[in-house]
């Protein structure tokens, strides 16, 4: 429990910043500006895909309906895969926590890594993929107007609340599993790899990709298995493959864009991440990595400053708020106040994969864009939706499966 302890400790106020901020890129940038400039199969849209994916706090399961809701409003295959590839990778938050783990170097290469990745990914699906016509038709979102003080209401609301649901299990795990590599697995373990980068890889890579890491989560991941000796290229492929990666996203990946593009996508960041792991390990300097982790473990033995501590206690109450929110069952109706809610027609719908709340928001969008339908409430914890107007369920089931979802039967 110590060593999970010294962990969050460090973090914690670089991840109450990095929420923060992503709070407020969610409630100020619209999103039509990043749909805007993902058209087109030429190279300016994979780049903008690429570039607008670095920063945005998005999770693996939470990047999967976004990216697929961008194609279904003409994104390109390119740039939807290139948005694929770059966005889970980092996120404000997780640089900002590697950062505060593992020094500037790491902090550094994390996004030129994915921001590279993502650009060879999106480039090799319009050279050899080009079918470039979306797969669903395109629907345009409305748009409302907030006042300022609304909107920087929606960012704490995001940051702190909605943010930390999607994340904080996978946040929670990843400080346990740190917590038991470093207390059950003895350095003895990894000495086979020490002088083997490559394998060393494969061996991250076979374990990291099926599973689902998320960007911030995988930090303490990283560090623990660096101070048990494995290379910080090792530890880089984790970081990029890890989050990039998962069972979840290679089947929809596959379904909604095909074959072919599922194995360029998992070409670019397989591949991207061991070169840029070996690049690491054979042509840096290993103290600009290592150093920085030596440091962070000799600090966690020392008495925590109040502010850490202050902050720590604060990420902890806003982690037992979420995920309490997060896995409470809400399948009460939508609330409408509508004197037309009696004479209109309403129906019940079960989602299967909802995941988080970018899969419950870009679902519930989906639905409310079809013809007929008045109003969409979509329910997390139970995948409930509760659809008011006169559409059909071959409609509603059309629409959630263009963002990799389905439908209980």
């Amino acid at each position: 429990m110590q060593e999970i302890f010294e962990l969050i400790n460090k973090m914690s106020p670089y991840l109450l910043l990095g929420f923060l901020l992503a709070g407020v890129l969610h409630a100020f940038v619209p999103s039509r500006l990043y749909r805007r400039y993902l058209g087109g199969s030429s190279f300016s849209s994979v780049f903008n895909a690429a570039l607008f994916g670095v920063p945005l706090p998005l999770c693996s399961c939470g990047v999967i309906p976004t990216a697929m809701s961008l194609r279904r409003e003409g994104a390109s295959k390119g740039a939807t895969v290139a948005f694929l590839i770059a966005t889970p990778q980092t996120g404000v938050d997780s640089i900002l926590a590697t950062y505060s783990l593992m020094g500037l170097p790491f902090a550094m290469l994390r996004p030129i890594a994915a921001l590279v990745t993502a650009l060879v990914g999106g480039q090799l699906a319009n050279v050899f993929d080009d079918k470039q016509v979306a797969d669903a038709e395109s629907v345009a979102s409305p748009t409302a107007k907030h006042s300022f003080w609304a909107k920087i209401m929606a960012a704490f609301r995001y940051g702190f609340f909605e943010m930390i649901q999607d994340i904080g299990r996978w946040l929670v795990v990843g400080l346990v599993v740190a917590g038991l590599i470093t207390v059950f697995v003895p350095d003895s373990f990894f000495a086979m790899f020490a002088d083997n980068s490559l394998l060393s890889m494969l061996l991250v890579l076979v374990c990291a990709v099926p599973m689902y890491l998320c960007a911030t989560g995988s930090i303490p991941i990283a560090v623990a298995l660096m101070l048990k000796g494995l290379s910080p290229g090792t530890a880089l492929v984790l970081l990029m493959a890890g989050p990039a990666v998962n069972v979840a996203s290679m089947l929809v990946v596959g379904k909604v864009l095909g074959r072919r593009t599922l194995l360029l996508y998992l070409a670019s960041i397989v591949g991207g991440a061991m070169l840029f792991g070996l690049g690491v390990d054979y042509l840096m300097p290993r103290e600009w990595f290592t150093v920085p982790i030596a440091r962070m473990a000799e600090c966690c033995g020392e008495q925590a400053s109040w502010f850490n501590l202050v902050c720590t206690i604060l990420l902890a109450l806003l982690l037992v708020n979420a995920l309490l929110h997060r896995f409470l069952k809400n399948d009460k109706a939508c609330e409408c106040n509508d004197e037309s809610c009696s004479v209109v027609a309403e129906s019940v719908y079960y989602i299967e994969g909802l995941r988080c709340n970018h899969c419950r928001a870009n679902a519930e969008k989906a639905i409310a864009a079809l013809d007929g339908v008045e109003h969409a409430e979509v329910d997390l914890a139970s995948g409930r939706a509760v659809v008011r107007g006169a559409v059909s369920r071959e409609q509603v089931e059309r629409a959630v499966e263009a963002l990799g979802f389905k439908l209980k039967a």
